[in-house]
């Protein structure tokens, strides 16, 4: 059909998830993966240790397993995500637990220093998240959705997105999803990875976070969205996004 062969072309001029495999949802296969010359620098931005993991583990993954450089930023350390423990005991063992999982993806791991449950979206807080992506140079970025039933999430999206527009779009921006149903809201994906060939290393990365029951968690959520966006791309598991591409990235693409 036309609307299909048009809406792919659009894809290949607008997809900033170079390197990798992505897909339409009116796809019928996946395309073959694209290979990019020069290393890449990709950044994710999280709420807490385990959302980039749970989001999109399978394509930082994959960006790193293809020598790109791969940077994991940490909005808080989650201080408040072990009951029974002090903020600065469950953020050392969250830190921890955060560290083991950059180092099985391949990524560097970066903390913000914004407190878990206390939040800010502020013009210094802006400025900070500045700071961290201009020390990266991203060339692509990964934040969470901005509608989510938590705070904190959408303090990472939203942080994102002001440094996004501070920076006059230098970079485009990939929102991911997390616990669908309970947190990311009214999420409708514009593409997907194939993260079939590394979902053990996501799943080893996720499970590392212990004191969350990081494999309670992926069992129970992000194993059936994994299916489930699978499903809608016609491959056996699968992360989806939602892009927000600047124009400026149309010949960023590998061969364009």
């Amino acid at each position: 059909m036309t609307h299909d062969i048009d809406r792919r072309r659009f894809l290949e001029r607008t997809l900033a998830l170079p390197a990798l495999v992505a897909l339409a949802v009116d796809a019928n296969a996946a395309r073959a993966p694209r290979q990019s010359a020069t290393p890449l620098s990709v950044v994710c931005v999280g709420g807490h240790p385990d959302d980039p993991e749970s989001g999109c583990g399978g394509t930082l993954s994959m960006y790193a397993a293809r020598g790109h450089r791969v940077t994991i930023v940490y909005l808080t350390r989650g201080e408040r995500g072990i009951a029974g423990k002090s903020l600065d005991e469950a953020a050392a063992i969250r830190t921890a637990e955060a560290e083991t999982a950059c180092r099985l993806i391949g990524a560097k791991p970066v903390f913000a220093g914004q407190i878990d449950g206390d939040t800010e979206l502020t013009r210094s807080r802006v400025d900070d998240m500045i700071k961290i992506l201009d020390a990266a140079a991203p060339d692509v970025v990964f934040t969470h959705w901005p509608m989510d039933t938590h705070q904190d999430h959408q303090v990472a999206s939203f942080l994102t997105m002001r440094a996004y527009v501070a920076r006059k779009r230098r970079f485009p921006i990939y929102f991911f999803e997390v616990d669908l149903g309970d947190q990311t809201m009214g999420f409708h994906p514009s593409d997907y990875v194939d993260i079939s060939s590394v979902r053990e290393k996501k799943k080893a990365a996720l499970f590392a976070h212990k004191s969350q029951d990081g494999e309670g968690i992926y069992r129970s959520h992000h194993e059936v969205m994994e299916n489930f966006r699978g499903r809608e791309a016609h491959v056996p598991a699968a992360e989806a996004f939602v892009a927000l591409a600047s124009p400026q990235h149309e010949t960023m693409l590998p061969g364009v």
